[in-house]
């Protein structure tokens, strides 16, 4: 049998599954396959193409079960399309007229790796599937098995992906402190927005989260910490249309009543129609490598706290962000089991030569599969049509409608 190698990177934005999947992934092989060679690309795809990479020592071996306790990622991040030759070039990852995805395959032909997995969302792990049939069609055979990472949970066709139930987690516990800035001055309004560019999956989640921490608090009689402070007034996602006039109406007379008013907002609530104006009033919006908008430059939080601010007469109003807090988190317990199973099944998967994104396959009954990288796309919207969400709406007490 021909001598295997493997490598792995973690790419795109954080999430609280990549340093634990990491480990993970160290601790399966040297449990099973402990003559197999480890080797990890620093900083995702930059590392693949400038060569440099970290070789897993057996100290390493031995200390990779700490690593399930943080956040972050332990070989480190970047964003680097290997289709965006330009951007490569500019950022001085290779050489005019290279092809960046021809550069990173020969560094994989070159450093003699058989195995490569993925730790990305769809943009990180279709271009492993590039790269591993750019070097089969050049005679060289390349497993790649990827693992899903999104705090978005907008990867088609994968139920769950990972580190996304974390950072709905601790988005709540960031929002349970921020929520008492309502007892700062009269009439109120904080805005909590969410990661979650096209999909409102984590807003939900975390709306849902946040409820069930505070749901069961205790308050003493006739103070203004109250069950009143701590509630969900709108929820606002990508998925959902609103007439603007009609809900600032709705939130007024809260205003009015109760002297403070709670929004969570997507990021990715009303984009398109912020860019467009913005658009057409002849500003430039800036985009990344991967043509998305750069969402940090848009502030959809700003634009709600702005409109509606003047539309309930607050008096004071606040944007709190909990993204990066959130997806900086150690993986929680139900995160710690995704994670380990689709570990298990990427290792097996790989040593069985079968390239693929692991995860629970929800065209095939939610079975957990090593699924065919064609079928990997990003953008999949939330169903606001699931119960759960339903009970969410309706203990915030909004009517809403799809968009």
């Amino acid at each position: 049998m021909a001598k295997q190698k493997v490598a792995m990177l973690t790419a795109g934005g954080l999430a609280p599954c990549l340093s634990s999947a990491v480990g993970g992934l160290i601790e399966r092989y040297t449990d099973i396959a402990p003559e197999i060679e480890l080797v990890a690309y620093r900083s995702g795809y930059q590392g693949l193409l400038l060569g440099d990479s970290i070789e897993i020592t057996k100290q390493m071996r031995e200390q990779a079960h700490l690593l399930h306790r943080y956040g972050g990622s332990p070989i480190g991040n970047s964003r680097v399309k290997l289709t965006n030759a330009a951007d490569c070039v500019k950022r001085g990852l290779v050489k005019e007229g290279a092809n960046p995805l021809q550069v990173a395959a020969e560094r994989l032909a070159a450093d003699g790796v058989t195995i490569l997995h993925t730790i990305g969302g769809d943009d990180t792990n279709t271009t492993a599937a590039d790269l591993a049939a750019w070097l089969g069609a050049n005679g060289y055979e390349l497993t790649v098995v990827g693992l899903p990472k999104t705090v978005d949970n907008d990867i088609v066709p994968i139920r769950q992906s990972l580190g996304a139930w974390t950072a709905a987690e601790y988005g709540a516990a960031f929002f349970d402190n921020v929520s008492n800035e309502q007892s700062a001055a009269p009439r109120t309004l904080v805005v909590h927005e969410v990661m979650g560019r096209h999909c409102g999956w984590l807003t939900a989640a975390t709306a849902q989260a946040y409820i069930k921490r505070t749901g069961g608090n205790d308050y003493p009689d006739g103070f203004m910490m109250n069950t009143q402070m701590k509630n969900i007034d709108g929820l606002y996602l990508p998925e959902i249309a609103f007439d603007l006039e009609s809900e600032a109406a709705r939130l007024k007379e809260i205003m009015d009543r109760s002297g403070f008013v709670t929004l969570f907002v997507s990021e990715g609530a009303c984009l398109d129609a912020i860019v467009a104006e913005r658009e057409a009033a002849g500003e430039t919006v800036k985009r990344d490598a991967f043509g998305h908008v750069k969402i940090d430059t848009i502030n959809v939080g700003g634009w709600f706290s702005k409109q509606m601010a003047a539309l309930i007469g607050a008096e004071r109003a606040m944007v709190q962000k909990s993204g990066y807090y959130a997806r900086s988190a150690p993986a929680n317990a139900d995160d710690l089991r995704l994670i380990h199973s689709m570990v298990d099944l990427a290792v097996e998967s790989a040593l069985n030569h079968i390239s693929g994104v692991t995860g629970h396959d929800e065209d095939q009954n939610g079975k957990l599969r090593t699924i065919e990288f064609p079928r990997i796309k990003g953008g999949k919207h939330f169903d606001i049509d699931q119960p759960w969400f339903g009970e969410v709406m309706a203990t915030i007490g909004q009517i809403y409608k799809p968009a």
